[in-house]
């Protein structure tokens, strides 16, 4: 059964999909159209067994669905939103300076 997350809940789960490039090269695949995972990963360039794991990921994290389609699965985002909220976040502007790096930098939790 699904359920609404909270808001925080929603921010957090956002936020670890975001923490990984390859997660973010596919929430944007998937902006721009449903696709078949053997599909996904020639576009994006990475290895089937490195895709579903990573799909796996989104899914635990709420942003996507697999969708079946007879004998394969289709992915989406769960949400048209997201794929909005995927555009505003690739449009703001991040203040970031040269000399200074995230203090969780160490621990890969932050950029």
């Amino acid at each position: 059964m699904l359920t609404v997350a909270p808001d925080i809940e929603v921010l957090a789960r956002f936020g670890r999909a975001l923490a990984d490039p390859i997660r973010c090269r596919i929430l944007l695949a998937l902006r721009e159209a449903p696709a078949y995972p053997s599909d996904l990963a020639d576009a994006i360039g990475v290895s089937r067994t490195r895709l579903s794991n990573h799909l796996a990921c989104l899914r635990d994290c709420g942003l996507v669905v697999a969708v079946p389609d007879g004998r394969r699965t289709r992915y989406e985002l769960a949400d048209a939103r997201l794929g909005h909220a995927l555009d505003d976040l690739r449009s703001a502007v991040v203040a970031v300076e040269n000399d200074k790096t995230c203090p969780d930098a160490e621990t890969k939790d932050c950029c």
